[in-house]
């Protein structure tokens, strides 16, 4: 480190937002190398299509982990955050989806959102309980994808690339 420079030292619930950040960019990263891109020029992943190859694993989860993410989010879906009569506010209704599986990915996208564009801390943390709930079990069904897809797991594994 240059002289001046301080290093965060990230404990708590601010260390598995970083995780959770690391894991969702490196998804992503996987997603796209391996082909589940949106047919765009732009280099898109294509959540809903690893959707469709993960649907078993995620509609009828074996991993204790996995059922308690699971679980977790079809009984506590994270809120989008919205503009309501000029202030800010959550809105409860889920995103349209086709399966469990593509439902299940879209709400750990809708964590991603909420943390990355505010909607979860200013300075500290809001509702810190759900949102240690929320991160730590998108880790899991974030985990649940590069296990679960083999193309996945080369990649996130620098095998195949």
């Amino acid at each position: 480190m240059a002289k001046g420079e301080h290093r965060m030292q990230l404990v708590g619930l601010d260390a598995l937002a970083f995780e959770f950040f690391r894991e969702f960019s490196r998804c992503e990263y996987c997603l796209k190398a391996v082909g589940y891109r949106q047919a765009t020029r732009d280099a898109k992943p294509d959540w809903n299509a690893l959707a469709r190859q993960l649907e078993s694993v995620f509609l009828a989860p074996t991993a204790p982990e996995l059922v308690a993410a699971v679980t977790y989010f079809l009984e506590n879906p994270p809120k989008k955050q919205i503009v309501e009569d000029g202030a800010l506010g959550w809105e409860d209704r889920l995103p349209d989806y086709e399966s469990q599986a593509e439902l299940l990915l879209l709400l750990v996208s809708r964590v991603r959102n909420n943390l990355f564009h505010g909607g979860k801390f200013n300075g500290r943390w809001f509702e810190p309980e759900r949102s240690e709930d929320l991160l730590a079990h998108g880790l899991a069904i974030l985990a649940a994808c590069t296990e679960n897809d083999e193309l996945m797991n080369e990649a996130y594994n620098q095998k195949a690339l």
